[in-house]
């Protein structure tokens, strides 16, 4: 026989992970997955595209926060305890669009990448818009995390108030590199299928990465 205090305990403990489960884990909506993955199949072509029609070494300039890659993810996850993957998959749809704005902006109009890049953009913008659809209204008015608001306020920042310690320079590819590989992490329930698939949120896969970006310094 459980003892009725323990009863209580046990009740008390399933009450608070059922409270703590929305809070931690948000599935991306079905609704999504069709966009994203149209967008995926386009960033498929990002080789030939940013980097065969650029320059060797050829960088743009771009805000140190907007080099969004896996890793960042997890240091924003280990700054705040049980932060909602919403909050992070918002914040991913603002520094992408920042992104291809700026690789848009230093295309001519007649350089070969610019009408790939501008409907990858359109693409951006359709799955953005699924997104904000398939959640209420309340979910984008939820007071941000401290950590997230101050990276959040410095990408909208005038340009001309960004102080130069907090410009990077990257090429076209690596920037969408990060963004098909952050995308991959952060809506992962759409990509579970798809072949070749790998854990782009996985230690391994980071230290991968991390591993190739040494060797190309070197």
């Amino acid at each position: 026989m459980v003892h009725p205090s323990t009863s209580a305990y046990l009740l008390g403990g399933l009450l608070g992970l059922f409270l703590l489960v929305p809070v931690q884990v948000t599935p991306t909506p079905g609704s999504m997955c069709r966009p994203l993955q149209t967008f995926n199949e386009k960033l498929n072509h990002r080789r030939r595209y940013m980097k065969h029609n650029f320059p060797i070494n050829y960088t743009i300039r771009v805000h140190h926060n907007e080099i969004f890659k896996v890793s960042s993810i997890s240091k924003m996850k280990s700054y705040v305890e049980g932060l909602d993957e919403l909050v992070l998959q918002r914040l991913w749809f603002q520094v992408n669009q920042g992104v291809l704005k700026k690789i848009i902006r230093v295309l001519p109009e007649r350089h070969p990448s610019r009408p790939y890049t501008a409907e990858l953009e359109t693409r951006f913008r359709d799955v953005e818009g699924v997104f904000v659809q398939s959640h209420p209204a309340e979910a984008f008015q939820q007071e941000l995390p401290e950590t997230i608001q101050d990276t959040w306020d410095r990408l909208t920042e005038e340009p001309d108030r960004v102080p130069p310690s907090s410009w990077r320079y990257a090429s076209p590819k690596t920037l969408l590199d990060n963004l098909c590989r952050t995308m991959h992490c952060l809506f992962r329930e759409c990509f579970a299928s798809t072949e070749r698939q790998q854990d782009y949120c996985g230690v391994p896969h980071r230290r991968k990465g991390r591993k190739k970006d040494l060797k190309l310094k070197s």
